[in-house]
């Protein structure tokens, strides 16, 4: 294995960079490391005071002992380099996706705390689910739903635990509906609102498969001015009628989406599947700008964590 000071050395180099970063636009969480150097493949990110680090899957073959040494020996760094006590650093191991990975326990309980962003409050959990409640390479997407809310009425689609509805609410939206299969994600959602004060008869929480919801709300004539859809990359969620497969299905759930837009409304579409392929000769008439390079953050070096586009009724 490489010698742990390259790590020592790259994570105290980020941490101060970052840190001065994060303070001059008042942001207190956001990512340290991001696997700068191949022989140590971590992601670390700061979540005001507390941190999650995560083993990215890479197939290595360590035994057990030696990779519990391993990563006991980077949790002690990270907690030495961030001057925190070593109990605040949460280590997990990120495989590849698989069907409904974000919703799987880990078998630790973990708790609750609230954290600070744009303005708003979240609930996050470091411990207890794969993901923490706040994906945070959407930081900026969050901000940019935000500017254009104002009187909209607003649908969040696979919508987790409600961050972007919560700052559609924040910038004005005159509605906005949440949808989510999850009941475990819907209820942190419900808490989110009720942290930030949201009106729970104007911003409606559904639990419902997506594509069943797009249906009904068409058949019911329902419109919207602005849509945000960032869904897995593959579920097959006992739940879900079928199996959802971005790269088969993205055309299907855009053109479904753009029924519902009203003229000039936006759909924001997002995907972390790293091989995915727009497929434009598909969707129905729009105006279509990728945006990525807008919405994946400065702190994060991997800039193909997510692509998004913005699409428009015409």
């Amino acid at each position: 294995m490489a010698e742990l000071s390259i790590f020592t050395n790259r994570l105290r180099k980020n941490a101060k960079h970052w840190a001065k970063w994060a303070k001059r636009r008042g942001i207190s969480c956001y990512r340290v490391y991001d696997r700068d150097v191949p022989e140590f493949p971590v992601a670390l990110d700061l979540y005001e005071g507390r941190a999650h680090l995560q083993e990215i899957d890479t197939g290595w073959l360590q035994e057990e002992a030696e990779h519990a040494a391993w990563v006991e020996s980077l949790c002690q760094v990270a907690a030495e380099v961030l001057e925190l006590p070593r109990t605040a650093v949460i280590f997990k191991v990120r495989a590849r996706q698989r069907g409904t990975s974000q919703y799987e326990k880990t078998g630790t309980r973990g708790g609750d705390f609230v954290v600070s962003e744009g303005g708003h409050r979240f609930i996050v959990n470091l411990e207890q689910y794969l993901d923490t409640g706040l994906f945070l390479d959407h930081r900026n997407t969050r901000q940019m739903v935000q500017e254009r809310a104002r009187g909209k009425h607003f649908l969040n689609l696979f919508a987790y635990t409600g961050s972007f509805s919560v700052y559609a609410a924040g910038g004005g939206a005159a509605s906005s509906t949440t949808v989510d299969l999850s009941n475990t994600y819907l209820d942190w959602a419900r808490r989110n609102f009720e942290l930030n004060g949201m009106d729970l008869k104007k911003h409606i929480l559904e639990r419902a498969d997506v594509f069943a919801f797009l249906k009904m709300a068409q058949n019911g004539g329902q419109r919207y001015d602005l849509i945000v859809m960032d869904p897995p990359s593959f579920s097959n969620s006992k739940k879900m009628d079928g199996v959802l497969d971005v790269q088969r299905d993205h055309a299907l759930l855009i053109n479904q989406c753009l029924a519902l837009l009203a003229r000039g409304g936006e759909l924001f579409f997002s995907t972390n599947l790293r091989s995915f392929h727009l497929d434009q000769e598909q969707i129905s008439p729009c105006r279509l700008e990728e945006i990525s390079h807008l919405t994946v953050p400065e702190d994060f070096r991997n800039k193909k964590i997510h692509r998004c586009w913005l699409i428009t009724k015409v």
